[in-house]
Protein backbone atom coordinates (compact mmCIF):
# COMPACT_ATOMS: atom_id res chain seq x y z
CA UNK A 1 0.00 0.00 0.00
CA UNK A 2 1.36 3.39 -1.02
CA UNK A 3 0.93 6.76 0.70
CA UNK A 4 -1.50 7.70 -2.07
CA UNK A 5 -3.58 4.58 -1.38
CA UNK A 6 -3.51 5.40 2.32
CA UNK A 7 -4.81 8.92 1.72
CA UNK A 8 -7.59 7.76 -0.61
CA UNK A 9 -8.82 5.02 1.72
CA UNK A 10 -8.50 7.32 4.76
CA UNK A 11 -10.69 9.90 3.04
CA UNK A 12 -13.26 7.26 2.06
CA UNK A 13 -13.41 5.77 5.57
CA UNK A 14 -13.65 9.14 7.27
CA UNK A 15 -16.29 10.46 4.89
CA UNK A 16 -18.52 7.39 4.60
CA UNK A 17 -18.36 5.79 8.06
CA UNK A 18 -21.08 7.98 9.57
CA UNK A 19 -23.12 8.68 6.45
CA UNK A 20 -25.90 6.27 5.36
CA UNK A 21 -23.97 5.14 2.28
CA UNK A 22 -21.89 2.17 3.56
CA UNK A 23 -18.23 2.72 4.32
CA UNK A 24 -17.54 -1.00 3.87
CA UNK A 25 -19.06 -0.98 0.41
CA UNK A 26 -17.02 2.03 -0.67
CA UNK A 27 -13.80 0.58 0.78
CA UNK A 28 -14.35 -2.75 -0.99
CA UNK A 29 -14.89 -1.02 -4.33
CA UNK A 30 -12.00 1.42 -3.83
CA UNK A 31 -9.58 -1.33 -2.82
CA UNK A 32 -10.44 -3.38 -5.88
CA UNK A 33 -10.16 -0.33 -8.13
CA UNK A 34 -6.76 0.59 -6.68
CA UNK A 35 -5.59 -3.02 -6.90
CA UNK A 36 -4.77 -3.23 -3.19
CA UNK A 37 -4.14 -6.80 -2.05
CA UNK A 38 -5.10 -8.01 1.42
CA UNK A 39 -1.87 -8.41 3.42
CA UNK A 40 -0.41 -7.48 6.82
CA UNK A 41 -0.25 -3.78 5.94
CA UNK A 42 -3.84 -3.52 4.76
CA UNK A 43 -5.13 -5.51 7.75
CA UNK A 44 -3.29 -3.22 10.16
CA UNK A 45 -4.38 -0.17 8.18
CA UNK A 46 -8.07 -1.03 8.45
CA UNK A 47 -7.76 -1.28 12.25
CA UNK A 48 -6.03 2.10 12.41
CA UNK A 49 -8.54 4.05 10.30
CA UNK A 50 -11.46 2.53 12.22
CA UNK A 51 -9.88 3.66 15.48
CA UNK A 52 -9.43 7.15 14.02
CA UNK A 53 -13.14 7.30 13.20
CA UNK A 54 -13.97 6.28 16.79
CA UNK A 55 -11.87 9.16 18.11
CA UNK A 56 -13.69 11.57 15.79
CA UNK A 57 -16.97 10.71 17.52
CA UNK A 58 -15.43 11.22 20.96
CA UNK A 59 -14.03 14.62 20.01
CA UNK A 60 -17.34 15.74 18.49
CA UNK A 61 -19.44 14.56 21.44
CA UNK A 62 -17.19 15.03 24.45
CA UNK A 63 -20.17 16.10 26.57
CA UNK A 64 -21.79 12.69 26.11
CA UNK A 65 -18.85 10.84 27.67
CA UNK A 66 -19.53 11.67 31.31
CA UNK A 67 -20.92 9.72 34.25
CA UNK A 68 -24.09 11.82 34.05
CA UNK A 69 -24.86 10.20 30.70
CA UNK A 70 -24.89 6.63 32.04
CA UNK A 71 -28.59 6.27 31.19
CA UNK A 72 -27.90 7.22 27.57
CA UNK A 73 -25.05 4.73 27.29
CA UNK A 74 -27.20 2.00 28.79
CA UNK A 75 -29.59 2.50 25.88
CA UNK A 76 -26.71 2.60 23.40
CA UNK A 77 -25.33 -0.67 24.77
CA UNK A 78 -28.79 -2.25 24.61
CA UNK A 79 -29.02 -1.26 20.95
CA UNK A 80 -25.58 -2.79 20.33
CA UNK A 81 -26.46 -6.24 21.70
CA UNK A 82 -28.35 -7.62 18.65
CA UNK A 83 -25.61 -6.91 16.10
CA UNK A 84 -22.88 -7.85 18.57
CA UNK A 85 -24.49 -11.24 19.28
CA UNK A 86 -25.51 -12.13 15.73
CA UNK A 87 -22.27 -10.81 14.25
CA UNK A 88 -20.24 -13.00 16.60
CA UNK A 89 -22.29 -16.17 16.10
CA UNK A 90 -22.52 -15.93 12.32
CA UNK A 91 -19.18 -14.24 11.55
CA UNK A 92 -18.11 -16.88 9.02
CA UNK A 93 -21.41 -16.77 7.15
CA UNK A 94 -21.31 -12.98 7.08
CA UNK A 95 -17.81 -12.94 5.62
CA UNK A 96 -19.01 -15.27 2.86
CA UNK A 97 -21.52 -12.61 1.76
CA UNK A 98 -18.82 -10.12 0.80
CA UNK A 99 -18.86 -9.51 -2.96
CA UNK A 100 -19.06 -6.46 -5.18
CA UNK A 101 -22.37 -7.61 -6.65
CA UNK A 102 -24.05 -7.94 -3.25
CA UNK A 103 -22.71 -4.50 -2.29
CA UNK A 104 -24.22 -2.99 -5.43
CA UNK A 105 -27.61 -4.65 -4.90
CA UNK A 106 -27.79 -3.56 -1.26
CA UNK A 107 -26.86 -0.01 -2.23
CA UNK A 108 -29.90 0.09 -4.51
CA UNK A 109 -32.25 -1.56 -2.00
CA UNK A 110 -31.10 0.79 0.76
CA UNK A 111 -31.58 3.82 -1.48
CA UNK A 112 -35.12 2.77 -2.38
CA UNK A 113 -35.95 2.24 1.29
CA UNK A 114 -34.73 5.74 2.16
CA UNK A 115 -36.91 7.27 -0.55
CA UNK A 116 -39.95 5.25 0.56
CA UNK A 117 -39.49 6.16 4.22
CA UNK A 118 -39.04 9.85 3.46
CA UNK A 119 -42.04 9.87 1.10
CA UNK A 120 -44.62 7.87 3.00
CA UNK A 121 -43.61 7.37 6.63
CA UNK A 122 -41.76 10.43 7.91
CA UNK A 123 -44.06 13.30 8.78
CA UNK A 124 -43.16 16.19 11.05
CA UNK A 125 -45.74 15.15 13.65
CA UNK A 126 -44.14 11.69 13.94
CA UNK A 127 -40.85 13.20 15.12
CA UNK A 128 -41.63 13.01 18.83
CA UNK A 129 -38.06 12.55 20.09
CA UNK A 130 -36.00 15.72 19.80
CA UNK A 131 -33.05 14.87 22.05
CA UNK A 132 -30.77 11.85 22.07
CA UNK A 133 -31.13 11.69 25.86
CA UNK A 134 -34.90 11.21 25.45
CA UNK A 135 -34.58 8.00 23.43
CA UNK A 136 -36.49 5.25 25.25
CA UNK A 137 -35.35 1.70 25.96
CA UNK A 138 -37.96 0.40 23.51
CA UNK A 139 -36.79 2.76 20.79
CA UNK A 140 -33.15 1.84 21.34
CA UNK A 141 -33.95 -1.87 21.12
CA UNK A 142 -35.81 -1.45 17.83
CA UNK A 143 -32.97 0.64 16.44
CA UNK A 144 -30.56 -2.09 17.51
CA UNK A 145 -32.61 -4.70 15.67
CA UNK A 146 -32.61 -2.52 12.55
CA UNK A 147 -28.82 -2.28 12.80
CA UNK A 148 -28.53 -6.06 12.30
CA UNK A 149 -29.25 -5.54 8.59
CA UNK A 150 -25.90 -3.74 8.39
CA UNK A 151 -24.22 -7.14 8.56
CA UNK A 152 -25.10 -7.49 4.87
CA UNK A 153 -22.31 -5.76 2.89
CA UNK A 154 -23.44 -2.51 1.26
CA UNK A 155 -26.41 -2.00 3.58
CA UNK A 156 -24.68 0.63 5.76
CA UNK A 157 -24.62 0.55 9.55
CA UNK A 158 -25.48 4.25 9.69
CA UNK A 159 -28.24 3.80 7.12
CA UNK A 160 -29.95 0.91 8.88
CA UNK A 161 -29.83 2.58 12.30
CA UNK A 162 -31.06 5.91 10.94
CA UNK A 163 -33.98 4.24 9.16
CA UNK A 164 -34.88 2.37 12.34
CA UNK A 165 -34.62 5.58 14.38
CA UNK A 166 -36.80 7.56 11.97
CA UNK A 167 -39.50 4.88 12.06
CA UNK A 168 -39.70 4.92 15.87
CA UNK A 169 -40.09 8.69 16.13
CA UNK A 170 -36.63 10.24 16.34
CA UNK A 171 -36.20 13.35 14.21
CA UNK A 172 -33.49 13.36 11.53
CA UNK A 173 -30.86 15.09 13.65
CA UNK A 174 -31.38 12.88 16.70
CA UNK A 175 -31.46 9.79 14.46
CA UNK A 176 -28.01 10.70 13.15
CA UNK A 177 -26.65 11.52 16.63
CA UNK A 178 -27.84 8.22 18.07
CA UNK A 179 -26.29 6.46 15.08
CA UNK A 180 -22.96 8.18 15.78
CA UNK A 181 -22.99 7.10 19.42
CA UNK A 182 -24.12 3.59 18.53
CA UNK A 183 -21.10 3.35 16.24
CA UNK A 184 -18.88 3.47 19.33
CA UNK A 185 -19.52 -0.02 20.77
CA UNK A 186 -19.84 -1.54 17.29
CA UNK A 187 -16.58 -0.11 16.00
CA UNK A 188 -14.77 -0.72 19.30
CA UNK A 189 -15.80 -4.38 19.16
CA UNK A 190 -14.74 -4.73 15.52
CA UNK A 191 -11.48 -2.87 16.08
CA UNK A 192 -10.63 -4.88 19.20
CA UNK A 193 -11.36 -8.15 17.39
CA UNK A 194 -9.23 -7.13 14.39
CA UNK A 195 -6.45 -5.94 16.67
CA UNK A 196 -6.32 -9.25 18.54
CA UNK A 197 -6.45 -11.15 15.28
CA UNK A 198 -3.84 -9.10 13.43
CA UNK A 199 -1.69 -7.61 16.22
CA UNK A 200 1.41 -9.48 15.01
CA UNK A 201 1.09 -7.83 11.61
CA UNK A 202 1.78 -4.33 12.92
CA UNK A 203 5.47 -5.12 13.21
CA UNK A 204 5.61 -5.59 9.45
CA UNK A 205 3.44 -2.60 8.63
CA UNK A 206 4.65 0.63 7.10
CA UNK A 207 4.27 3.02 10.04
CA UNK A 208 4.23 6.14 7.87
CA UNK A 209 1.41 4.69 5.79
CA UNK A 210 -0.53 3.86 8.94
CA UNK A 211 0.03 7.31 10.43
CA UNK A 212 -1.09 9.07 7.26
CA UNK A 213 -4.24 6.95 7.10
CA UNK A 214 -5.00 7.59 10.78
CA UNK A 215 -4.65 11.38 10.50
CA UNK A 216 -6.61 11.61 7.25
CA UNK A 217 -9.42 9.38 8.51
CA UNK A 218 -9.72 11.30 11.80
CA UNK A 219 -9.80 14.75 10.20
CA UNK A 220 -12.27 13.76 7.48
CA UNK A 221 -14.54 11.90 9.93
CA UNK A 222 -14.50 14.81 12.39
CA UNK A 223 -15.47 17.33 9.70
CA UNK A 224 -18.01 14.99 8.10
CA UNK A 225 -19.93 14.59 11.36
CA UNK A 226 -20.20 18.37 11.75
CA UNK A 227 -21.19 18.95 8.12
CA UNK A 228 -23.70 16.10 8.19
CA UNK A 229 -25.48 17.56 11.22
CA UNK A 230 -25.58 20.99 9.58
CA UNK A 231 -26.97 19.39 6.42
CA UNK A 232 -29.79 17.69 8.35
CA UNK A 233 -30.93 20.99 9.81
CA UNK A 234 -32.07 22.01 6.32
CA UNK A 235 -32.48 18.87 4.22
CA UNK A 236 -33.83 15.31 4.28
CA UNK A 237 -32.20 11.95 3.49
CA UNK A 238 -33.57 11.92 -0.06
CA UNK A 239 -30.21 12.91 -1.57
CA UNK A 240 -28.55 9.91 0.09
CA UNK A 241 -31.26 7.61 -1.24
CA UNK A 242 -30.74 8.87 -4.78
CA UNK A 243 -26.96 8.60 -4.46
CA UNK A 244 -27.18 5.01 -3.25
CA UNK A 245 -29.34 3.99 -6.19
CA UNK A 246 -27.09 5.69 -8.74
CA UNK A 247 -23.93 4.25 -7.17
CA UNK A 248 -25.42 0.75 -7.06
CA UNK A 249 -26.60 0.85 -10.67
CA UNK A 250 -23.24 2.14 -11.94
CA UNK A 251 -21.45 -0.52 -9.94
CA UNK A 252 -23.63 -3.27 -11.40
CA UNK A 253 -22.96 -1.99 -14.91
CA UNK A 254 -19.21 -1.96 -14.29
CA UNK A 255 -18.99 -5.46 -12.88
CA UNK A 256 -21.17 -6.90 -15.65
CA UNK A 257 -19.27 -5.37 -18.57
Amino acid sequence: MTIFDSIILGVIEGFTEFLPISSTGHLIVASQFLGIEQNSVTNAYQVIIQFAAILAVIFNYKDKFTIEKIDLWTKVFLAFLPIGTIGYIFSDQIKALFSTEIVAIMFIIGGVIFLIVEKFFIKEETHTTHSVEDVTLKQSMIIGLAQVFALIPGTSRAGSTIIGALLVGLNRKVSAEFSFLLAMPVMCAVTAYDLLKHYHEFSDANLITLLVGFVVSFIVAYLTIKLFMAFLERFTFVAFGVYRIIFGVVLLIIINT
